[in-house]
């Protein structure tokens, strides 16, 4: 009986352990076009609350930036 028991709870645990997946509790991405005058200190400054460094660093880890770069025109992802 309790091997039986003990079975079940492994085969639940390993179901749920495969099925779980991340949650979208942070919010969804949103779709941003550069302007102009734009950096990635000012898009961050405006899209993230406190110190703009971790929104630029996320900036850019999201849109595989290798630099500072922009360009008018040029389409970003801002992330949660």
């Amino acid at each position: 009986m309790f091997a039986k028991l003990l079975g079940l709870l492994v085969a639940v645990a390993l179901v749920a352990a495969v099925v779980a997946r991340q949650s979208a509790g942070g919010g969804r991405e949103t779709p941003y076009v550069v302007k102009p005058t734009d950096t990635l200190w000012s898009i961050a400054a405006s899209h993230y609350a406190g110190d703009p460094r971790a929104g630029v660093w996320k900036l850019e880890r999201r849109n595989h930036m290798h630099g500072d770069l922009l360009r008018v025109g040029q389409r970003l992802a801002i992330p949660p």
